[in-house]
């Protein structure tokens, strides 16, 4: 494979390479943080939070964490289901904002999808276009199931690549009633066209070639390709900035968690194979007549994907460009992310 197509697609998708053995933690003096109970953010005291398993479509358990406010009573409750980022766990940004959503009265559950984090699924550390779609279906059926849920008012927020399955999940599956995503990416567009599309036919044939071989390396090994990390243990200064930006949530205390592919791991490097044909977005439109928020940072190098969905799709659909912020500051800066917004829009629609 050309290298520097590969390190391009590395970078910025984060989707090549499969999870080393785990690490001591960057920090020595912070043996916490190498825990599955450590969570990047404080859970309020206005809400109650426990670890659930449910299937998917295929079998797999999923590990979620639901969240439910402390207040509620015998009320049937709205409901939210939520995940990603792209190779992050329910104990960073999607609980991060369950947590936040439960305050405001919603019943939400935070997911970890297949294949990743605690949910389970063999091998390990890999990503399905149509997998992690069902993974929110999934998350649909258990949180519908719940006594004091009303099942006919459930919506999805997707954050970062799971943006994009939010948004496939939402098209297919109409008990979804509203979708919302945050610092969305397009997975399937970024892996086989490349950032801004600028991956050329030849250059895509080549990563497939390369891919292809790879299998054979695969099947004859009798396991999946392991290779570097997502991220690395230190930054050199040369960087993108997009790089210092996933680098200063991902592998500092501010988001850092052992069981995170791109704190702590990384992915299968046949991992982009099953998205270089499949663009989920296809049937975008047909979430239309249900509402869609997307909400991207001004100064987000992922900005472009929110635009370009904006643009396609169907009515009724907003778009919110947050001033001065940058893709990663959507992950966890309560302060930044339009919680208020996300309320109203969710109060609004789930009817």
């Amino acid at each position: 494979m050309n290298r520097l197509i590969l390190m391009f697609v590395a970078i910025l998708s984060l989707s090549q390479f499969t999870a080393q053995s785990k690490q001591k933690s960057f920090d020595k003096n912070s043996k916490k943080m190498n825990t599955t109970e450590h969570y990047t953010f404080k859970l309020s005291d206005n809400v109650t939070r426990k670890t659930v398993t449910f299937k998917n479509r295929y079998g797999i358990t999923l590990s979620g964490d639901l969240y439910l406010p402390k207040n509620a009573g015998n009320e049937k409750l709205s409901a939210l289901v939520i995940s990603g980022p792209f190779g992050a766990v329910k104990q960073q940004s999607s609980g991060l904002y369950a947590n936040e959503m439960a305050k405001k009265g919603f019943a939400v559950i935070a997911f970890d999808p297949s294949y990743t984090g605690e949910s389970g699924g063999e091998p390990r550390n890999l990503a399905s276009p149509e997998i992690n779609t069902d993974d929110f279906s999934a998350a649909v059926d258990f949180i519908g199931l719940q006594k004091n849920v009303n099942r006919n008012k459930i919506g999805i927020i997707g954050i970062c690549g799971f943006g994009g399955f939010a948004l496939n999940a939402t098209a297919v599956d109409k008990r979804v009633k509203a979708v919302a995503t945050t610092s969305l990416y397009d997975m399937t567009r970024v892996m086989s066209k490349g950032y801004n599309d600028s991956v050329t036919p030849e250059q895509r044939t080549q990563t497939l070639e390369d891919l292809s071989q790879q299998r054979w390396k695969d099947v004859e090994n009798g396991n999946p390709a392991k290779g570097s990390r997502n991220l690395p243990e230190t930054l050199k200064g040369d960087e993108p900035q997009f790089v210092k930006e996933y680098f200063d949530y991902y592998r500092t205390p501010r988001g850092f968690h052992a069981n995170s592919l791109n704190s702590n791991g990384a992915w299968l490097m046949t991992n982009p194979l099953s998205f270089m044909n499949m663009p989920i977005l296809t049937y975008l439109k047909e979430i239309s007549p249900r509402p869609m928020l997307l909400i991207a940072g001004e100064n987000a190098h992922s900005r472009y994907f929110s635009e370009d969905i904006y643009k396609s799709a169907a009515e009724p659909k907003e778009i919110i460009i947050i001033p001065n912020a940058v893709h990663v500051d959507l992950y966890d800066k309560v302060d930044v992310i339009p919680f208020d917004k996300l309320e109203n829009f969710f109060t609004t629609n789930l009817k």
